[in-house]
């Protein structure tokens, strides 16, 4: 993994006129909002604070899980509800007079080897041309500290104004791609664009990771391991935004075997027997 840049490269264009709110900004009134990523959130709650109830041991024993009957399920008109999501900052641009950033939620990971991603955008957003141009985009990771400029970079134009500066943010060189990188993000992922599927309202943008940088306060200096849960990010479900809550487990805990003591490992004087190859 590549080191980051220390120097930060401030655009150095003349400034341009604060930020007005897009197409799809964000109205006061109960109309329609839309996201950056092109969501239709008129129908999200409004937002209040995250759910702190507790969650339950994982030593305590599993519910009885019952089918509810048929009849009690509602059925809706085929939509998008997966979430929550992660909401991240991708940033474009080739050069600092048309460095950008658009808020994106419709984002995943696509396949491990090679490291490949995705990224859905409407046609009509100013970001869309940047990075089917330049074939190049940076996906930032968003934590709490950045969750107010996150919203704010989904809900204004980049057409007449220069986000980073107005964010608050500061732009980096990327190693392998023509776009800048956020340097107040713990994790950037630089990523070459491979193929555009045209799919309806989104084109989904298919890319190659080639690079990815890390903040360096999240490495623990004793063991090298990359602690990102320090990192406080944050995920989006239906319209609000979410700080991540405390760990359940970790991968495949719900199938490991429970140590047990050893003088209970088997019965006395019976010998250990070979394990046999699965």
């Amino acid at each position: 993994m590549e080191k980051r840049k220390t120097s930060a490269r401030r655009n150095a264009t003349p400034a341009r006129p604060a930020c007005r709110p897009s197409s799809a900004g964000r109205p006061s009134t109960a109309s329609a909002r839309r996201s950056s990523d092109g969501e239709d959130r008129s129908a999200a709650p409004s937002p209040s604070e995250p759910s702190t109830a507790p969650v339950p041991a994982l030593t305590a024993p599993a519910p009885a899980l019952t089918a509810p009957a048929a009849a009690a399920r509602e059925r809706w008109k085929p939509g998008t509800l997966i979430y929550p999501l992660p909401a991240v900052l991708v940033s474009c641009g080739a050069t600092p007079e048309e460095y950008n950033l658009l808020t994106v939620a419709w984002t995943g990971t696509v396949c491990t080897n090679p490291p490949m991603c995705s990224i859905s955008l409407r046609p009509e957003r100013h970001s869309y041309e940047i990075i089917r141009r330049t074939g190049a985009f940076v996906i930032n990771l968003t934590t709490q500290a950045l969750a107010r400029a996150t919203d704010w970079c989904g809900v204004r134009s980049g057409r007449d104004c220069d986000k980073f500066r107005e964010a608050g943010l500061t732009p980096l060189p990327s190693d392998r791609v023509e776009a800048p990188l956020v340097a107040e993000s713990p994790v950037n992922i630089e990523c070459r664009v491979r193929q555009r599927l045209p799919l309806g309202s989104h084109d989904l943008f298919l890319a190659e990771v080639v690079g990815v940088q890390v903040d360096p306060a999240y490495i623990d200096p004793a063991t090298g391991r990359f602690d990102l849960e320090r990192a406080g990010l944050i995920a989006y479900s239906h319209g609000e935004y979410f700080a991540l809550g405390r760990s359940l487990g970790r991968f495949g805990w719900s199938v490991r075997k429970k140590s047990r003591p050893a003088a209970e490992s088997r019965p006395a004087g019976k010998p250990k027997s070979k394990s046999k190859s699965r």
